[in-house]
């Protein structure tokens, strides 16, 4: 597991999606003996957030994220492929927007700066589990981290969001160990989009988690596990490396 510059295990830097923060990964169990580095999504670009995510750690790291967090690995990756030993992403979308995702947004932005926060977060809550049917545990959980990010950074994210561009040209680019994790019964973001972006990504692992929606570490934390401790033994022995001219 250990790079080979520096002899010492590769930090992970883990990004969560919208209204999510690092509660989101919880019941993960990260590879023990990997620094792990949350990056909170507070500003109002993607380009912006990108930059938060390089500057979480010197020198190379492997990179997880979820939803928003993984579109912001995408810009990361655009930006600084040689900083990036290995990917995983999950519950995410590599498209551009489309028109009425711009209009969603604006309409969710315009209720948050109404003072119906807690609207916007009912609003977002069934998307976030299988068949969009949670529990009254699950909704309370997620209620609960919605309001632990706040008003203030769910208008930045939703602003951020609007900045988004298609990531299949940075995928394309990716030259080290890549994972994309996708739930069968996510309604948000579903396995089409994963296949999209895993065939994007050179020699990139798809694995689609039955009975699974969008929050696949509350949904599926032994899957990710899992899926983490591969990727940093071959994260380990592969140098990250630019794309061919």
């Amino acid at each position: 597991m250990d790079h080979g510059d520096t002899g010492r295990p590769l930090p992970l830097v883990v990004v969560p999606g919208m209204l999510c923060d690092a509660n989101l990964w919880r019941d993960v169990d990260f590879p023990e003996g990997h620094d792990v580095h949350h990056v909170a999504l507070r500003r109002g670009t993607i380009g912006a957030l990108a930059e938060d995510v390089l500057a979480a750690v010197a020198g190379p790291f492997v990179l997880v994220g979820l939803s928003l967090g993984a579109i912001v690995g995408f810009e990361a990756l655009r930006r600084a492929p040689g900083r990036i030993a290995g990917l995983c992403v999950m519950a995410t979308n590599g498209g551009r927007p489309l028109p009425g995702q711009y209009a969603a947004w604006r309409a969710m932005d315009e209720l948050i700066a109404a003072g119906r926060f807690s609207h916007v977060v009912e609003q977002t809550l069934p998307d976030m589990f299988p068949d969009r049917s949670p529990t009254p545990e699950a909704a309370g959980r997620y209620r609960a981290m919605a309001h632990a990010v706040g008003a203030t950074a769910a208008r930045a994210q939703l602003a951020a969001q609007a900045t988004r561009t298609d990531a299949a040209p940075a995928l394309r680019m990716a030259r080290c160990p890549t994972v994309v994790l996708a739930g069968e019964r996510d309604t948000l973001c579903p396995p089409s989009y994963h296949r999209a972006i895993a065939d994007s990504v050179p020699g990139a692992a798809l694995t689609l988690l039955p009975d699974a929606g969008h929050l696949l570490p509350w949904q599926r934390p032994e899957a990710v596990t899992a899926a983490l401790r591969e990727l940093v033994a071959a994260a380990g022995g592969t140098r990250p490396a630019p794309a061919a001219p």
